[in-house]
């Protein structure tokens, strides 16, 4: 139960307020909004070049101890660059690369971490495939299997949005073995054995994918430590939610660029839209609303880890990040009137990212839910 006479502190450090400051530069200047439109029609997946550069700046290695190249940082460093990628609706693979690293440091062996996460530093693409066709947000509820044939593992089954799986360099894999969760390991090569499918999704800008694993094989050397797997699913759902409530804060703060320069330039009846306290009053609420979340975000990336603090802190980030965009994004597409119910009008590419941040892992619902059984 949640000690209410605790002080609660947001700490804010001077990494991230340096990582925060060029990754908003970086993100506004790599992802205008005529490129992030031009991404969601264009063959390949995503921008290697802006790619390549994301990873000579060390921000795949962030929270990668140094041992492997890395940083030897944190998540809450993390987040200062999943927000403004957010903001601008970047489609990057930065997310589920930063969530395998993840899953390998929680559970991965030795050798797989000498040999994937200097990788993974350099610019190496992970891609997670943890998510099922049921839909449940319980990650041990693994209807896809993997069998042990001599020192092989034979996986069967079918994974749903596994982002940038096309690309990928690595997938972690998650799988009933004897019973048990466990996390397999798959290179390109068997990547390529699997059956890969493009997803429609309503966030364009992603490029998900449906992984079939039937008739593939590894060796048995795949597999992650399977009595650490149930920890690192923990470890790495909390991430995620981590990361999309990071997100889901910069998609605010861009649809709210959005509404303020529709209404300091649109006018009706000789006056600018935005003189309407109609108009003015919901867009306070919205800025409220993300300073509310922005405020549980680096909260919750503060105290990532640290016990049931932590997942509160957590479970409150997603929830609040989740209304916030949803409010934000549909005060956007009202004030523009029925251009805002266009394909044209940016505020609908918003609120597509929206919805993919609140459903992955949870929606507020479902976190509200868990909140009631922590605190009370």
């Amino acid at each position: 139960m949640l000690d209410t006479n605790k002080k609660l502190t947001i700490t804010f450090s001077e990494e991230q307020e340096q990582l925060l400051d060029i990754a908003t530069s970086f993100a506004r200047d790599k992802f205008p909004m005529d490129k992030t439109r031009a991404r969601i029609a264009a063959a390949e997946d995503f921008d290697r070049a802006v790619w390549s550069e994301m990873a000579s700046l060390g921000w795949l290695g962030i929270a990668v101890p140094e041992e492997f190249g890395g940083s030897g940082l944190g998540l809450a460093e993390v987040v200062t660059i999943a927000e403004p990628l957010g903001r601008n609706l970047a489609g990057t693979p930065f997310v589920s690369t930063t969530l395998v690293a993840q899953a390998l440091l929680k559970a991965g062996t030795s050798a797989q971490k000498q040999e994937w996460l200097p990788k993974i530093c350099e610019g190496a693409i992970g891609a997670l495939a943890i998510v099922e066709p049921h839909g449940d947000w319980n990650l041990a509820h693994l209807e896809a299997k993997a069998t042990e044939a001599g020192d092989t593992l034979a996986l069967s089954g079918t994974k749903t949005f596994v982002t940038d799986a096309a690309s990928a360099d690595l997938a972690i894999v998650s799988v009933s073995l004897g019973g048990k969760p466990a996390l397999v390991l798959l290179d390109k090569a068997a990547l390529g054995k699997a059956t890969l499918t493009r997803e429609t999704v309503i966030d364009e800008t992603r490029r998900s994918y449906r992984l079939k694993l039937d008739g593939v094989s590894v060796p048995k050397a795949n597999l992650l430590d399977q009595a650490s797997t149930t920890a690192a699913l923990s470890h790495v759902d909390a991430a995620a939610c981590l990361l999309l409530a990071a997100e889901a804060c910069g998609g605010t703060s861009g649809v709210i660029d959005v509404i303020v320069e529709y209404l300091k330039t649109r006018k009706q009846f000789d006056r600018y839209i935005g003189s309407y306290q109609a108009l003015k009053h919901p867009t306070v609420d919205a800025l409220l609303a993300l300073e509310a979340a922005r405020s549980h975000l680096y909260y919750a990336a503060g105290v990532f880890g640290q016990g049931e603090q932590g997942e509160i802190a957590v479970r409150m980030a997603k929830a609040l990040s989740s209304d916030a965009i949803a409010f934000a994004s549909d005060r956007a597409i009202q004030f523009h009137g029925g251009f805002g119910f266009t394909y044209d009008c940016d505020a609908q590419l918003f609120r597509r990212r929206g919805v993919w941040c609140e459903v992955q892992h949870g929606d507020a619902a479902y976190h509200r839910r868990k909140l009631a059984d922590l605190i009370f």
